[in-house]
């Protein structure tokens, strides 16, 4: 490894992220609220989850030289989330009631999703539990929900684990929202100008956004 351990040791100017610092809030969709005292400690029942990915879906072309990858489309994976289950099975009741309400048993056809979709946030906390992540997944609703094994001789607790789609996830950060105005105001800028903007231009005004993340960091 290139450099001295001196130098390692140094690059850790803070404490690592630790992977137990979580909790996640599902605000209830309005058309469930008669499930409302089954969905109340759904958030403290959460026993893992995870901080989706995001990946980008790429066309491959060629003119000259070697064959370029260009990006077309966002590709989110779905969250997967586990809860600890209560003695009066609260938790299977309200997802039972949350997934039958998406297609109902009596004539099963499905609602729209603006109905039985919700915001869910996902919060990462530091060493001293302080907020250090946030994102939000939109549209979100669950597509999965497993088994629950029954067996005499197994004396442990029951888990359910659901699985989530959403629509995208956004960071919650102040950087994150700061560079979104700025990158939306310097594209609506660009777009006034007729012809666009001449390479200078637009490098200046790159140039001025360098510093803007520790700048907002620091504000």
């Amino acid at each position: 490894m290139a450099g001295s351990i001196n130098e390692f040791k140094s690059s850790f100017t803070k404490d690592v992220a630790r992977t137990n610092r979580f909790d996640v809030s599902i605000p209830i969709p309005l058309t469930l609220i008669p499930y409302i005292s089954s969905a109340k400690n759904v958030n403290y029942r959460c026993e893992s989850a995870n901080l989706p990915g995001r990946t980008f879906g790429t066309i491959e072309q060629k003119t000259y030289g070697p064959i370029e990858k260009f990006p077309y489309m966002n590709t989110y994976n779905d969250l997967d989330l586990t809860f600890i289950v209560d003695d009066d099975m609260n938790q299977k009741v309200f997802f039972d009631a949350w997934m039958s309400y998406i297609n109902p048993l009596y004539n099963y056809n499905y609602r729209y999703k603006s109905d039985y979709s919700t915001v869910i946030t996902v919060n990462q906390y530091d060493v001293s539990n302080q907020l250090s992540y946030s994102i939000n997944l939109y549209d979100a609703y669950p597509v999965s929900m497993n088994q629950m094994d029954l067996n005499w001789a197994d004396e442990g607790y029951h888990k359910i684990s659901v699985t989530f789609a959403y629509t995208y996830w956004q960071n919650n950060s102040v950087q994150a929202m700061g560079m979104q105005l700025v990158d939306a105001g310097i594209n609506a800028v660009t777009s006034l100008v007729p012809g666009g903007l001449g390479g200078s231009a637009v490098g200046n005004l790159t140039g001025l956004t360098n510093n803007l993340p520790n700048r907002i960091s620091n504000f």
